[in-house]
């Protein structure tokens, strides 16, 4: 398979990766689980290595901090030989620096984003009197209120994928070697979609079990999603993610 690099502009860095762990796992950005996040980190991190997914050395560097705060928090707490009943020594979290730099930059990032909403809701005013759009109200409309899936949730889909296909390979099998080219998975995958004609379950792009078969229909997923030729959604948070084809819904918008 001819190696492809991928550059992925949504990742925002390891701070925004952090944030959406912190998220998902429902934790205390101020008491958080060292071991937990990193051990997620980590796996994502990895899994965008298996990808060949070009990775920022500042998500490495992340990654090695990481490990020596989770480590600094597994050493015993000793007692410095001073004993003063007045007095409370409280020591320092080796926490302090990176939860003080994921606060300031959750602010930033909500800032940003409240901008960009006024934006885009400055953009609808106009000078006319509104028209009545009520004829043009039909399931387009209800696909536009579905979750937006990030590239976050694509890549933890994936590596739930990996490991289900792990867990059910059999113990014993026959590989053969078939090269297959992005660019043609993209095209059985358009194919396929505009066949059934209806949302297909992310899962079901990925009927083999074959390590490079997964990745390129992956990679084919994302440049898909690039090319604005699919529409990835799902309904609610962590629930099943759903794929279609972007000429499919704007059919539906047109009846």
């Amino acid at each position: 398979m001819v190696e492809y690099n991928v550059k992925i502009d949504a990742f925002e860095g390891p701070l925004d990766l952090l944030l959406h762990l912190i998220n998902s796992l429902e934790v205390d950005i101020y008491d958080i689980p060292m071991a937990q996040i990193t051990e997620q980190y980590l796996l994502y991190v990895h899994t965008m290595k298996n990808l060949q997914l070009d990775v920022a050395s500042e998500y490495l560097v992340m990654a090695a901090t990481l490990l020596a705060i989770k480590s600094k928090m597994l050493l015993p707490k000793h007692d410095e030989g001073i004993v003063d009943e007045d007095i409370e020594f409280e020591e320092e979290d080796p926490r302090d620096e990176l939860v003080e730099r994921l606060v300031e930059y959750r602010k930033f990032k909500e800032a940003a984003n409240e901008l960009k909403a006024r934006e885009e809701e400055r953009g609808q005013v106009f000078t006319k009197p509104p028209s009545d759009l009520t004829e043009y109200t039909d399931e387009a409309d209800l696909k536009n209120t579905e979750i937006q899936v990030s590239l976050y949730d694509i890549l933890g889909a994936f590596h739930k994928l990996l490991r289900r296909k792990k867990i059910q390979r059999p113990i014993q099998t026959r590989i053969t070697k078939q090269e297959i080219s992005i660019e043609k998975r993209m095209d059985e995958i358009l194919g396929s979609l505009r066949n059934v004609k209806e949302r297909t379950p992310f899962t079901a792009l990925f009927p083999s079990d074959d390590k490079e078969h997964l990745v390129v229909t992956f990679l084919a997923v994302l440049e898909l999603m690039k090319r604005k030729q699919i529409v990835v959604d799902q309904e609610d948070n962590f629930s099943e993610i759903f794929v279609e084809s972007s000429e499919e819904v704007g059919l539906v918008g047109q009846h």
